[in-house]
């Protein structure tokens, strides 16, 4: 019997973002979201959520990215300005920071997409009248 991913309680957004940023099902709350760092787990062990519905692409890479290379940039060129260290103090300082701001909220980041994929009832564009050209 087919399961609807689309069914759930109506939680409130809250609750859904909380979920996602823990890693948790959408729907339950209990079951893990991932099987593996960023690989997603095919179903609620709790619920049995089918988390086939969920692509979130490349979007957590996107957003994660975008803050790291803001703040990064920004922080080095504050202290380049003020100090004007060697570069390979530049590297000591900005390779670790670099790292922990892209690797470190990645997950939850995915997360987060796919919970809201879920709340939001997101699905594949469909045309709407039908399959003529």
């Amino acid at each position: 019997m087919a399961q609807d991913n689309t069914a759930h309680d109506d939680h409130p957004l809250g609750v859904t973002i909380r979920r996602g940023l823990a890693g948790r099902c959408p729907r339950c709350g209990q079951g893990a979201l991932f099987a593996g760092f960023l690989k997603m787990a095919p179903r609620c062990d709790k619920c049995g959520l089918d988390f086939s519905f969920a692509d979130s692409a490349d979007g957590p890479a996107f957003f994660v990215m975008s803050f790291a290379g803001f703040v990064v940039v920004c922080a080095a060129l504050i202290v380049e300005v003020a100090f004007q260290p060697p570069y390979w103090l530049h590297a000591l300082l900005w390779i670790p920071l670099i790292l922990a701001l892209t690797l470190l909220p990645l997950r939850p980041v995915k997360g987060l997409l796919v919970a809201l994929q879920f709340h939001h009832k997101a699905a594949e564009g469909r045309p709407a009248g039908g399959d003529r050209p």
